[in-house]
């Protein structure tokens, strides 16, 4: 099933739910990482999960939603 609501904002309800699935996707579906695109094709968003964090980068500057 696909949403096709692209023009709007989560409500409050779709981002908790959003996150609910986030973090189950990150704990059963990503071994080493997940790259997707995703948005609009015109101005798409680069989207690559993966176990450690980006190089040079601390994990004090990573959002633990």
């Amino acid at each position: 099933m696909r949403d096709e609501r692209h023009d709007e904002a989560l409500s409050g309800d779709e981002w908790e739910l959003f996150l609910q699935y986030l973090h189950r996707f990150a704990r059963h579906d990503v071994d080493l990482f997940a790259m997707l695109e995703a948005g609009d094709p015109e101005h798409p968003c680069f989207v690559t999960f993966t176990r450690t964090p980006v190089a040079g980068t601390d994990r004090e500057a990573y959002r633990r939603p």
